[in-house]
């Protein structure tokens, strides 16, 4: 079967992007995997599906399929190119459309020709639902890896995030404690885990290590996860700069029960077809 696509990406973070409503890809893990695969496929981080919406207040559904074949819930930098394509492929007109995802309904904004505007809805610090097996709510929490004290934020943004402030962002043990904390068993569901270096009160550098995908160029839910928890810890004020090895995005956030505003660029790279 051939599948139609086309390559994106959000501050060099990639996608697969595919329109599921004019045709019925094969979502199965092995072939996301082939797709994701950098030497016998396209190629990217993410795979991500345009559907038609199941809930009568969105105006599509939003898929993301990580590249070890597993679907999650939030992809902040797959949600600007969603929007992108969905205007590309004149699916649709409007300058703001609603989509849904595994967990939450997204606003996605066109800011400008190039940025789009994403509320990436409320964050959720419960321990239950992020979900972080700690017995209540706390700005930071401590774990012991192998008998090193880790300390650490916690919040979810429809995927969990742990964020761990370091002092040189460039020589943080991103390849050594990504994988290790990715799979800690404090968190159940795994975790993305954060690297944050605060600069100023609205500038921070961050590198984050995605659950199921490594290290990639730019997170946009770590980016949110990082001004939320500093933030919380009064280290960041609003709005925040979030610098990532691809480039910046900026964060809005003003406080408990409000919605998480980021805003950055997403980019069309090549269309393609490739036989599934």
């Amino acid at each position: 079967m051939r599948i139609r696509f086309t390559k994106m990406h959000g501050l060099g973070n990639d996608f697969v992007v595919i329109d599921g409503i004019s045709q019925a890809p094969p979502l199965d893990p092995s072939s996301i995997r082939r797709l994701s695969d950098r030497h016998f496929g396209v190629g990217c981080d993410q795979v991500l599906v345009v559907e038609r919406p199941k809930s009568a207040e969105a105006d599509f559904r939003y898929r993301i399929f990580n590249s070890d074949g597993g679907e999650v819930a939030q992809c902040g930098n797959g949600a600007r190119c969603f929007a992108k394509f969905v205007r590309e492929k004149n699916l649709s007109s409007k300058s703001w459309i609603r989509v849904e995802t595994l967990r939450a309904v997204l606003s996605l904004e066109f800011a400008s020709d190039d940025e789009v505007e994403v509320d990436m809805g409320i964050p959720v610090h419960s321990p239950n639902e992020i979900p972080l097996q700690m017995p209540e709510a706390a700005p930071s929490y401590r774990l012991d890896l192998d008998g090193e004290a880790i300390d650490f934020a916690a919040v979810s943004m429809g995927n969990p995030h742990l964020v761990m402030e370091v002092k040189d962002v460039a020589r943080a043990p991103v390849e050594k404690l990504g994988p290790r904390l990715e799979s800690h068993p404090l968190f159940p569901e795994r975790v993305n885990v954060g690297f944050l270096e605060v600069v100023d009160a609205h500038w921070g550098k961050l590198r984050v290590f995605e659950r199921g995908a490594g290290e990639t160029l730019a997170c946009g839910s770590g980016a949110c996860a990082a001004a939320v928890t500093g933030i919380e810890r009064g280290v960041f004020e609003s709005p925040v700069k979030i610098s990532l090895p691809g480039g910046d995005l900026v964060i809005r956030w003003e406080g408990r029960g409000t919605s998480v505003m980021m805003r950055g660029p997403a980019t069309t790279v090549f269309e393609g077809e490739i036989e599934l």
